[in-house]
């Protein structure tokens, strides 16, 4: 097994450090300081999506944020993600405050540091699902053999090995969202932030996905926060945060509970919650 580890780690991550990445040995991964994010202007009405919400992720643990449709968790992962700016707030990554961050550093920060998994997968129908894979690992300049067995690698965890020379239009819906996933993870981010990540998955191909989150945050101590409103989902993380009305509701924690029972406990806080949250496995 350790082998096994060994050799799965070789693949899959890329040569050299960055000061954001040396950071996250000594630091929290992610801390969100009162983030608040209201939209509106001076004459119109204006809408709070986010009031006050505060917690820090530690470095290599997998996090899921749920809550009812329009209590901010989506605006608050589009913060984290710098591609919004909380109105007030700190949102800091391995002690570095993003929110500061000049357009340059950002655009370098989101190249190397983050990985995503979009809802609707975000591929580029133009390239074939082997070369969106490949694109974060060729603007990081990675050298071509260490490209073509970082892809083969992780298309064979999330199994789609045989449409990598498909276009995304030739494929299915769920087989494009596993090729997205193997374009967030195929570079060994920092944090992989996932919207939804299941949403266009069967129950078998969820499972897989969802494993392999647990095997990248598990083997390689990655740091994995997903935005989902499935109980099933949220049971493989390490901690779910609920949010309503725009701030922190109350969270979970694993433990050494199994993931039957932390299912079981998601569900019963969900039922709380209420506001058309998918609890269904």
């Amino acid at each position: 097994m350790a082998a096994c580890r060994a050799s799965v780690h070789h693949d899959v991550v890329p040569s050299g450090t960055t000061d954001i990445r040396k950071a996250l040995t000594m630091t929290n991964a992610l801390r969100v300081a009162d983030v608040q994010k209201v939209y509106g202007g001076k004459r119109g009405s204006t809408t709070r999506a986010l009031d006050g919400v505060s917690f820090d992720v530690d470095r290599g643990e997998f996090v899921a944020i749920m809550g009812p449709s329009g209590s901010g968790k989506t605006t608050l992962l589009n913060c984290i993600a710098t591609i919004d700016r909380p109105t007030s707030g700190v949102v800091s990554v391995g002690g570095v405050d993003v929110t500061k961050m000049r357009s340059r550093d950002l655009a370098k920060f989101r190249r190397e540091q983050l990985g995503f998994v979009f809802q609707d997968s975000n591929l580029l129908d133009t390239l074939t699902c082997r070369e969106n894979v490949a694109l974060p690992l060729s603007i990081a300049r990675v050298p071509v053999p260490q490209i073509d067995q970082r892809i083969e690698a992780m298309a064979r965890a999330l199994g789609v090995s045989e449409v990598l020379d498909k276009f995304p239009y030739q494929v299915s819906g769920g087989q494009k969202q596993r090729v997205a996933a193997c374009r967030a993870m195929v570079g060994n981010p920092t944090l992989v932030l996932a919207d939804e990540p299941t949403g266009a998955l069967d129950s078998k191909n969820s499972k897989l996905l969802l494993e392999r989150f647990d095997a990248l945050n598990k083997q390689l101590n990655s740091t994995i926060i997903m935005v989902t409103h499935d109980s099933f989902a949220a049971s493989y993380c390490q901690r779910v945060l609920f949010i309503r009305d725009g701030r922190i509701f109350t969270e979970l924690r694993h433990g050494n509970q199994s993931r039957k029972e932390f299912f079981s406990q998601i569900m019963g806080v969900v039922a709380t919650i209420g506001g058309g949250m998918d609890d269904a496995l």
